[in-house]
């Protein structure tokens, strides 16, 4: 967490909602080297519970830095083993630009609202789970 110039400290907190069949982890506060990630880890334990799809959706989120982007590089990388289709809400500049900046924003399924991604992820085919 980092102090703030108020001496507040910034939180970061996630939640997972079902919408659908789809796990939605929403991400609100700060996103940086001093965050603690346990909140963050709820990401990869919904891929492990095999939801039908997954949606992070950073929109609430103030400041996203180095952490958040191999965070969401592992996610990715585990929901593709895992054939889960995946999708990243990130419509925010403070997101966009650290993730274009290193060139993840190439490699990842970014969509700028939660409608944009859910229609992605309906029209992708969904693996046969036997």
């Amino acid at each position: 967490m980092n102090e703030q110039p108020s001496g507040t400290t910034a939180v970061l907190t996630a939640r997972t909602e079902h919408q659908d069949g789809v796990a939605v982890l929403v991400v609100t506060g700060e996103i940086d080297r001093m965050t603690d990630e346990s909140p963050l880890r709820e990401a990869l334990d919904a891929v492990r519970r095999g939801p039908a799809a997954l949606v992070i959706d950073l929109d609430a989120v103030s400041f996203f830095g180095s952490t958040g982007i191999n965070l969401l590089i592992t996610v990715e990388h585990q929901a593709r083993a895992m054939d889960v289709p995946f999708a990243v809400v990130a419509g925010a500049r403070r997101v966009l630009k650290p993730l274009a900046i290193t060139g993840v924003d190439a490699l990842l399924p970014l969509y700028p609202n939660r409608v944009e991604a859910f229609l992605a992820l309906r029209s992708v085919p969904r693996p046969r789970r036997g």
